[in-house]
């Protein structure tokens, strides 16, 4: 099991930023698809932005351009949150996995404990 641990969550007003990260310790990042996903009270888990060992990236349909998912040579994989809305608020998760580079849950294997998202209006 690969340790993955995010941080960057915090309260913002509606229309600010935040970044995200995800690191491990113990894997190198690039060699796999990593994932950001998030989780509102009451509702399913849902595939924010998704980063290939190739550089190929997918975003939820409903980012619209506002997020940006990029990984440096830190062994870091960054979330990068513009414009952010009420409706943004959720528990953010980091994921590993090591198949089809997707935004569903079922393509990851290894998950963070997250880091909490609050956008207030």
């Amino acid at each position: 099991q690969v340790r993955l641990v995010e941080s960057g969550g915090g309260s913002v007003q509606a229309g600010g930023s935040l970044e995200l990260s995800c690191v491990s310790s113990e894997y190198d990042l690039s060699a796999a698809c990593v994932g950001w996903f998030r989780q509102a009270p009451g509702k399913e888990r849902e595939g924010v932005a998704v980063i290939s060992p190739g550089r190929i990236i997918r975003y939820g349909a409903f980012v619209k351009g506002r997020f940006t998912i990029s990984k440096d040579n830190t062994n870091n994989v960054y979330l990068q949150m513009n414009s952010l809305k009420p409706e943004d608020t959720a528990m953010y998760y980091c994921a590993l996995g090591w198949g089809f580079c997707g935004l569903s849950t079922d393509d990851y294997r290894n998950w963070g404990q997250g880091t909490q998202v609050t956008v207030s209006s």
